[in-house]
Formats: C-alpha cells, sequence, structure tokens
C-alpha cells in the first residue's frame, strides 16, 4: 500500500490492489499542492468535512472519475444532491468496503460547505487496509478519547495537524501522539496559509523525545506502507 501527501490535510491512499483513494482533495486551490485537480484519479473520495479547503476540487474529480464519496450522513446527502455517488455514515460507525474497513470518528471542530449548507459533524477517518491502520484525525483540537481511538484499533500511521489557529498546534498535537500511540505520526495542515505556520521539525523532535516516531513528508512524496 502507497501513501501520497499532496499538502494541507490531502493524501491518496493506493492499496495492494490499485484501488485510488483520496482523504480531502484540496488542491487547485492550495499554494502548495504540486499536483492540479486533473492530475489525480480516485475509485474513492472521503471526506472530513465540508469546509472549503476539505471539500477542495472533490467534485471537479467526480466529474471525471466518478468515484463513491464517503462521508457523514449530511454531507454525503449534500454530495448526492449535487449528482455524485455517495455513501453515508455517521461518528462511531464502520462499513466494510472493498478496500477494507473505514470507521468514523469524532473530531472537535466545525462542518459548513463553501455555499454555507450545514455538512453535519466534522469527522476523524481510521482506515484498515489489510494488516495496516491509518488514522486520519481531520481538523480537530486534542481531545482525551483519543487514547481511545488508539486502544480500539492498533494505528500504524497517524496523520495528525500542528498548524494551530484553526486545530491543534505543536504541543497538542504531540499530547495526542501520546494518547494514541502510533507507530509513526506524519504531520498535516500546517504552512498553507500565514496564520497555519508551524515548523515540523519542531513537531518531529517533540515526538521524539517522548519516544515516538515522526515522518515528515515533502509536499506530493509517495511512501510504501
Amino acid at each position: 500500500m502507497k501513501l501520497r501527501y499532496f499538502s494541507h490535510s490531502s493524501f491518496q491512499i493506493t492499496t495492494d490492489q490499485g484501488v485510488i483513494l483520496l482523504i480531502d482533495p484540496f488542491l487547485d486551490g492550495n499554494p502548495n499542492s504540486p499536483v492540479s485537480s486533473d492530475e489525480v484519479n480516485a475509485d474513492y473520495i472521503i471526506l472530513t468535512h465540508g469546509h472549503g479547503d476539505h471539500l477542495g476540487d472533490s467534485f471537479k474529480i467526480a466529474g471525471r472519475t466518478d468515484p463513491l464519496f464517503i462521508c457523514v450522513n449530511e454531507l454525503a446527502n449534500y454530495v448526492a444532491a449535487k449528482g455524485f455517488r455517495a455513501h453515508n455514515m455517521h461518528i462511531g460507525g464502520g462499513y466494510n468496503f472493498d478496500f477494507g474497513r473505514l470507521k468514523f470518528t469524532i473530531a472537535h471542530h466545525g462542518s459548513m460547505t463553501p455555499d454555507n449548507t450545514y455538512a453535519g459533524e466534522p469527522a476523524g477517518v481510521v482506515l484498515t487496509c489489510g494488516s495496516t491502520s491509518i488514522y486520519h484525525t481531520g481538523d480537530t483540537g486534542l481531545f482525551y478519547d483519543m487514547k481511545l481511538i488508539g486502544e480500539m484499533t492498533r494505528i500504524d500511521y497517524m496523520l495528525a495537524p500542528i498548524g494551530d489557529n484553526f486545530t491543534m498546534g505543536i504541543d497538542d498535537a504531540v499530547k495526542a501522539v501520546e494518547l494514541v500511540d502510533p507507530r509513526v505520526v506524519i504531520p498535516m495542515h500546517y504552512n498553507t496559509f500565514p496564520v497555519i505556520e508551524a515548523d515540523p521539525e519542531e513537531f518531529r523532535e517533540k515526538v521524539t523525545a517522548i519516544g515516538k516516531k515522526a515522518r515528515i513528508m515533502s509536499f506530493g512524496e509517495e511512501i510504501e506502507l
């Protein structure tokens, strides 16, 4: 399985079977993205919430590739009303797809689409493909139930925001790593805009100091999981 980071909170997961999943594909309006929306494909698009920097270019991509959207109920209804296929879920629920199992977790944030439509609850995502598990926290502040998420599923890769202001900053994200206890943490949601500037090296140093491993992914980099 491969994981590619496009910057901000946008990731691409390619399974061993060649299934392509996009999470929060914010590309064209993203100053750090190394690709544009017409350069990526998707079999599934997973949305953590409806904000424009997460809904992003989903509809442009979907117009070419006809993916199945996976999101919480209200956001899935919004997607379906736009003419796209959607699988409705909600916080705490899981479902077995052909690529593996996906479960939505809580996230402390907000969720409204760019046209001011209420998009339900924001979410994190726990994705299990074969023996590998990924926890994309979504946009969130620190919360103690992250410890339960790590206890319920052994997390291999945690994707955690560090940009502060709208989400956890570095110190809170380090505490989140301590609670979840992943094998590796990858920082995200930083340096896209001036208000969320953060130093991933500082994050890595602080994570290392608590005996955990952080991997900083370059924008556009793809790694084998």
